[in-house]
């Protein structure tokens, strides 16, 4: 397609005039490399190659990408927004957003600064978890009267751990149009260069709060093969890491990644154990992502009776009934269930029949 000449000026380059068949090129574009499992290991080699890239990007007026004819539909808009750098945003994000008549944003001070970095004036609506309920029946009036919402989340992409599938769900439902505008996502992001498997993965995002609850989610995810990926407050950390070693083990490879995209941008890498000692003196800041690699599949030696003793003792005294317990334990071992009960009979048994003769 070609771009008109006012959104071409605009580009940090400047394309050719194509022939009728040709895809247009930039004058100044950077090689290509062939990247294939065959020459991993060439390209990995010459990392002091004179390969090259250009670190400052010319000054682009996105002001320019306010056109008079949007040709967007009326509907709800899921913009993705940056998770950090500013720049990390796609040109149809900033056309979006320039041309709808309100965007609903999670924070409008946070959001302010990424409109007035790019000189957008739409203006802006709070939509949160606060408010969402509220505000939905506002925002399906103005979707029914023709008008274009945007919504974006203070980073990422709207509606993954944050507000946005109530509203999705609701326009659906009206047969509202409802348009997905990819951007980054902070999942996606660590898992590209996490270094775990990335054929299959399971998201988690935020665990209950609830001890009880956060203990049987995890359980559910021990047996998992699939590479784990979590979101965790900073000042959760250490609790996370405690429970994720005592369900997921200390020898699973782990990956903490924080402040993602922006300058102090880290990817931490180890076991769950040493996660524990190197985090357990230091508090990061800002929102981690943390990936945890699946249960190897691998044949699993029967635990010991010790080990399930062990098992039911440490659920009990977090508050699970006994036989809570006994179905807990033998969803994440290889021990059966009757093997569990019995031993469960054998080594609590005065609390066990305490909970049938209650019931």
């Amino acid at each position: 397609m070609m771009l008109s000449r006012r959104v071409a000026a605009a580009l940090p380059f400047r394309f050719a005039a194509p022939a009728a068949n040709q895809v247009p090129m930039p004058k100044h574009h950077l090689p290509l490399i062939s990247f294939h499992p065959e020459n991993v290991a060439v390209l990995c080699s010459r990392s002091n190659s004179s390969l090259s890239q250009q670190s400052e990007t010319e000054h682009v007026d996105y002001s320019l990408f306010r056109t008079q004819q949007t040709n967007l539909k009326p509907g709800l808009y899921l913009v993705g927004t940056p998770i950090g750098n500013l720049e990390d945003i796609t040109f149809r994000a900033l056309r979006v957003l320039n041309s709808a008549n309100v965007i609903l944003s999670e924070d409008t001070r946070h959001s302010g600064k990424l409109l007035h970095h790019y000189n957008i004036k739409t203006p802006l609506m709070s939509y949160h978890k606060f408010n969402e309920s509220q505000r939905e029946q506002l925002v399906l009036k103005r979707l029914k009267e023709g008008e274009i919402v945007a919504l974006i989340s203070d980073a990422g992409t709207p509606g993954i751990s944050d507000p946005g599938m109530e509203l999705a769900k609701l326009c659906i439902s009206e047969n509202i149009l409802v348009v997905p505008i990819p951007g980054p996502c902070a999942l996606v992001s660590a898992l590209s260069a996490s270094g775990l498997p990335t054929h299959e993965f399971t998201f988690v995002g935020f665990l209950p709060k609830h001890s009880g609850s956060r203990r049987k989610r995890l359980m559910s995810l021990a047996d998992q093969t699939a590479t784990q990926i979590f979101y965790v407050p900073p000042h959760k950390l250490s609790q996370f890491l405690e429970e994720a070693s005592s369900i997921f083990g200390d020898a699973r490879q782990c990956v903490i990644a924080r402040e993602m995209t922006k300058l102090h941008e880290e990817f931490w890498r180890g076991t769950v154990r040493e996660a524990k000692e190197v985090f357990l003196m230091r508090q990061p800041k800002g929102e981690l992502t943390i990936l945890i690699e699946g249960q190897t599949s691998s044949k699993v030696e029967p635990p010991s009776d010790s080990e399930l003793e062990d098992e039911l003792r440490e659920l009990i005294a977090s508050g699970e009934t006994l036989s809570t317990a006994v179905k807990l334990v033998a969803g994440r071992t290889s021990a059966s269930k009757k093997t569990i009960y019995s031993l469960a009979l054998k080594t609590f048994g005065k609390q066990l029949q305490g909970e049938d003769d209650s019931n």
